[in-house]
C-alpha cells in the first residue's frame, strides 16, 4: 500500500483550537498525524509556521473562502507561502452560483484565474466538495460542470468521501474519474444510522479499501481526516480515526 501521509482538518477540533490553538497542534502531533489542514488562522501565519516546525508537522493545505479567492488571492498566497502549504483549497461557492449550470461555469472561470495566480507562485488551488455540487442540471451535476469548465492545471479536486456518499455517488469512482487532478482526499465516514451522521473513520459504512486503491492509482498525495460533528470527545474521535487507519494499513 502506498505511503500516503495523513493530516487532520483543524475544523474538526475548532472548539478546542479556539481555546488553545498551540496546545491542540501539540496533541495532534503526539497522536501521530503527519500534518494539519488549516481552517482559519487564529494566530499570525508566522506563528503557525513556527509551531508546526517545532512539532514536525506539515500543513499541506489551508481552507479559504470563495470570496477571498476571487478578490484577495494575493494575500492568501502570501499567507500560504509563509505557512508552507502546497495547496490552497476553496471550501465552497456562493449559494447563488449553486443554482444553475451557468453559476458553476462562472465559478469555474473565477477559480481558474485564482488558480493561475497560485501556480505562478508555486502553489496549487483545490476545490472541496459538499453534497450540493452533485445536484443535476440537464442531467449533469454541478461538480462535473465545475471541473469540465475550469483549467486542469489551475483547479484541482479535494474529494470529500462523506459528501460524495451522501449525494448518492461512489467516492472511489469519483477519485478515479479525477485521477491526476485529485491530490487531496478528505477521509470522512458515515454512520450506519438513518441520519447518516458523521462517524469515526472505520466505524461507518464507507468502503475505505476501495477509496485507498483508487487514491493510490489517482496520485493522491495526502489523506486528510475530518469529522464535522463528533458524538464524543473530538480529540478522542480523531485519535481513534488515526488508529483505525493504521490498522487498515495506512
Amino acid at each position: 500500500m502506498a505511503n500516503i501521509p495523513v493530516a487532520l482538518q483543524m475544523y474538526t477540533l475548532r472548539n478546542e483550537a479556539n481555546a488553545d490553538y498551540l496546545g491542540v497542534l501539540k496533541s495532534v502531533a503526539e497522536m501521530g498525524y503527519a500534518g494539519v489542514e488549516l481552517a482559519g488562522m487564529p494566530i499570525p501565519a508566522k506563528d503557525i509556521r513556527k509551531a508546526l516546525d517545532g512539532l514536525s508537522l506539515v500543513a499541506p493545505s489551508m481552507h479559504v473562502g470563495y470570496n477571498d479567492l476571487v478578490n484577495d488571492v494575493q494575500r492568501l498566497i502570501v499567507e500560504g507561502r509563509e505557512i508552507g502549504v502546497s495547496y490552497i483549497t476553496c471550501s465552497g461557492i456562493f449559494n447563488d452560483l449553486r443554482k444553475s449550470a451557468e453559476g458553476y461555469k462562472t465559478a469555474a472561470e473565477a477559480l481558474s484565474l485564482a488558480g493561475e495566480q497560485c501556480v505562478k507562485q508555486g502553489l496549487e488551488l483545490c476545490y472541496h466538495n459538499h453534497a450540493f455540487e452533485f445536484d443535476k442540471f440537464d442531467g449533469k451535476c454541478g461538480y462535473d460542470i465545475l471541473f469540465e469548465n475550469s483549467a486542469p492545471r489551475y483547479l484541482k479536486a479535494q474529494i470529500d468521501t462523506y459528501w460524495v456518499q451522501f449525494a448518492g455517488e461512489d467516492p472511489a469512482a469519483y477519485i478515479r474519474r479525477y485521477a491526476g487532478r485529485c491530490p487531496l482526499v478528505h477521509l470522512k465516514d458515515m454512520a450506519k444510522d438513518e441520519e447518516r451522521a458523521f462517524e469515526v473513520i472505520g466505524n461507518g459504512i464507507l468502503d475505505f479499501n476501495a477509496i485507498f486503491k483508487a487514491s493510490e492509482a489517482a496520485g493522491v498525495t495526502w489523506y486528510i481526516v475530518e469529522q464535522d460533528i463528533c458524538k464524543g470527545n473530538p480529540l478522542e474521535c480523531v485519535r481513534e480515526s488515526l488508529d483505525n487507519l493504521k490498522r487498515m494499513g495506512i
